[in-house]
């Protein structure tokens, strides 16, 4: 079967179109025929040896997939062939076919396509156990949310205000602004581009203060990183709590101090972990997200669609921030 394949360690253009042999299903799994699969911010590390899992080469990114299942193995009763799922996988997910544990795989509901079933899981699930699990977000707190027009951005902007929260979005742009209001944000705060010196740090932590009000942000959901991490610290509450999602403009190093004159805490939010660590916490966070999907309170805005052969793209175009919601592969 055909796949877009990591056969050596470096960015997007090492990526090339190859064959791997097609899976079949062990016990407990699925095979899927692969309609779409999502592209986020851990295929542009993966590929570079730079993320928590290393995968053996040859080996295809691609860590959520929308299609029809192909096969069912031993001991499967949820699954039928034919049956429209999106599933979690890692990695492998930019192929032809894929197998996968149904601890992970999730019926498609109806009225939903592949490209935005494949944008869920992955985005929307760090989310929700971001905000919810690490962050004990409640009706009434002001969420700062950085990053606010990406994958994972927009999911939390969505899920702020379906949990009750007045949310300020953080972006690069005026444009990312306008994608950001249109997913609930009320306030929008555009920073420009990293390095910032001493003073440029002063002003963007005025100006999150400016937008989240006096009393500071209740929740920050860090996806950036970099520079613009100690001024969002800045502006946090009493006893608020800093997630750390991401790090596409680096890893930051915060001033401790801060952290005691605010009483607050700063919490690492590792999905994947959790994921295989509380397999039931998560269906359970899963679940809620499928009845917040029904309702309309989310919905994944995929914005562009890219053919297998130009993977690489995509995974590059994410890499250099210069995409808005999710980029999806089409098969």
């Amino acid at each position: 079967m055909k796949a877009l394949l990591s056969t050596a360690t470096g960015g997007p253009e090492t990526l090339v179109v190859g064959e791997l042999p097609r899976p079949t299903a062990g016990a407990g799994q699925i095979v899927i025929d692969v309609k779409a699969c999502a592209v986020n911010f851990p295929d542009v590390l993966i590929i570079e040896d730079k993320y928590q899992f290393k995968p053996e080469r040859p080996f295809a990114p691609g860590g959520e997939v929308a299609g029809l299942v192909a096969e069912v193995g031993e001991g499967v009763t949820d699954f039928k062939v034919g049956d429209r799922v999106i599933a979690g996988c890692g990695n492998g997910g930019m192929a032809e076919a894929i197998a996968v544990s149904v601890h992970n795989a999730y019926h498609l509901p109806e009225g939903h396509d592949f490209a935005e079933g494949a944008s869920l899981l992955m985005t929307y699930g760090t989310s929700i156990h971001a905000l919810v699990d690490r962050g004990h977000i409640k009706e009434g707190d002001t969420l700062l949310v950085l990053g606010a027009s990406g994958g994972v951005g927009i999911a939390a902007v969505e899920l702020g205000k379906a949990f009750g929260a007045r949310v300020v979005a953080g972006v690069s742009s005026e444009e990312k602004g306008e994608i950001a209001r249109a997913a609930g944000a009320d306030e929008v705060v555009v920073y420009g581009r990293q390095p910032f010196d001493k003073d440029q740090s002063k002003a963007l932590a005025d100006k999150f203060k400016a937008a989240v009000g006096p009393n500071g942000a209740n929740v920050i959901y860090d996806a950036v990183g970099g520079d613009y991490a100690e001024p969002a610290l800045r502006s946090i509450a009493w006893e608020g709590r800093y997630l750390v999602v991401g790090f596409p403009a680096g890893i930051p190093r915060l001033p401790l101090n801060l952290t005691l004159l605010k009483s607050c805490d700063v919490a690492g939010v590792f999905w994947g972990a959790f994921t295989m660590r509380e397999p039931a916490r998560n269906r359970a966070n899963i679940a809620r997200l499928f009845a917040l999907w029904e309702q309309g309170r989310i919905k994944p805005r995929v914005t562009e669609s890219f053919a297998l052969a130009d993977g690489g793209k995509a995974i590059a175009k994410l890499g250099d921030r210069s995409a808005v919601g999710k980029l999806v592969i089409t098969i």
